[in-house]
């Protein structure tokens, strides 16, 4: 993590704006008027990880000389997509530096980004004794029951990458701040649109927490412009969904000038649609999360920027969390991140970002360095 946060630093210097994802008036800075002209949109590719960095330094010290042979956690996402393999990547590696077995770091994606996929893994891991998971719920309001049976029976259940209110995992979230996430995307597509036009949403689900804030901020960035959103669209965790999703929007709303994509797979989706209907230009897409079909897409000028995750860091810290809770215990845990939580008491932010045709290389060099290529 040090030659992650010295990358990141570095960055900065260079001149890329600090985005911590902690202030949707830091998201909405330079915002275009109704007005203005398009504008060439410009990113930046700093995150929160040198205050993640300074936790996973404060648990694993308060873990120093504890035993960790009983600690057994997971990883468990909501779809088999590029976007995770970062996450992947740092759940492992937070588990190595740990000094917890692989075998004991189980690391799952549903193959199609199913509830009864993502179900049955939760009862695998249970049969095999798991101390602690963290999960990015396909259906938060199903989940909630099985959550509350997992932390009754002692199991730590940390929210990732989508919070969980309303169950027993709702005290600590790490992940994006979804409303600011969605705030950076409006304004990124104010600015691309001149504050004019018309623009459709395209989701893998209209329910889950992550979704709906999103949604919320992204909305929240367009008022006081003349661009409407003329549809959202749900297409359910597929990607080949989404694509003639788009391909019926953009053939039945030619004044649809602008596409929002909320889920990583949506942006390559949605870019295709657009290529398809040979409206590359015309059509501007603003886009969630960094697949590698994604930032092709931002080189090439299909797709205006994308906003991105570190997945990588809900990963590395999700694996301290979780050792920390089972071996700590849940209120030295708490007592620990406290000073870390966003201002909702229970956020702990792993950043925010827009990566550009721009800023493309430099986001390239840190995946480099956190291995995740």
């Amino acid at each position: 993590m040090i030659a992650a946060t010295a990358v990141l630093i570095s960055l900065a210097a260079a001149g890329c704006s600090k985005n911590s994802g902690g202030s949707s008036s830091q998201a909405g800075a330079g915002s275009a008027s109704p007005s203005a002209a398009p504008v060439a949109l410009s990113g930046s590719v700093t995150f929160n990880q040198t205050s993640l960095a300074k936790l996973d330094a404060e648990l694993k010290s308060a873990l120093a000389g504890k035993d960790l042979s009983k600690v057994d956690i997971a990883m468990v996402v909501n779809v088999a997509a590029d976007y995770w393999k970062a996450g992947q990547v740092g759940f492992l590696k937070g588990c190595s530096d740990l000094g917890i077995a692989k075998s004991k770091c189980t690391y799952f994606a549903p193959p199609n980004g199913k509830l009864t996929e993502q179900n049955s893994e939760l009862e695998t891991l249970r049969s095999q004794g798991v101390t602690g998971y963290s999960i990015s719920a396909i259906d938060p309001t199903s989940a909630a029951g099985t959550i509350h049976t997992d932390v009754q029976k002692g199991i730590g259940v940390l929210a990732i990458d989508s919070p969980l209110p309303g169950t027993d995992a709702a005290s600590l979230y790490l992940g994006t701040p979804n409303y600011t996430a969605g705030f950076q995307a409006g304004t990124a597509m104010k600015q691309v649109l001149g504050g004019k036009g018309k623009v459709a949403i395209l989701v893998g689900s209209l329910t889950a927490s992550n979704a709906t804030q999103r949604i919320a901020g992204f909305e929240a960035a367009l008022k006081g412009t003349q661009i409407t959103v003329a549809q959202k669209v749900n297409d359910n965790l597929q990607a080949s969904t989404a694509t003639s999703d788009a391909e019926t929007i953009l053939a039945n709303n030619p004044d649809v000038n602008g596409l929002y994509g909320v889920y990583s797979y949506d942006g390559p989706a949605l870019a295709q649609a657009v290529t398809s209907a040979g409206k590359t230009g015309s059509v501007h897409i603003v886009s969630d999360d960094s697949d590698a079909q994604t930032l092709k897409f931002i080189q090439s000028g299909v797709i205006s920027g994308t906003v991105v995750q570190m997945p990588y860091q809900q990963g590395y810290t999700g694996a301290y969390l979780l050792a920390a809770e089972k071996v700590l215990g849940k209120a030295k845990t708490m007592a620990i991140v406290k000073p870390y939580l966003e201002k909702d008491g229970s956020t702990l932010s792993s950043g925010v970002g827009l990566v550009t045709k721009s800023d493309l290389s430099a986001y390239q060099s840190l995946e480099s360095q956190l291995g995740i290529g």
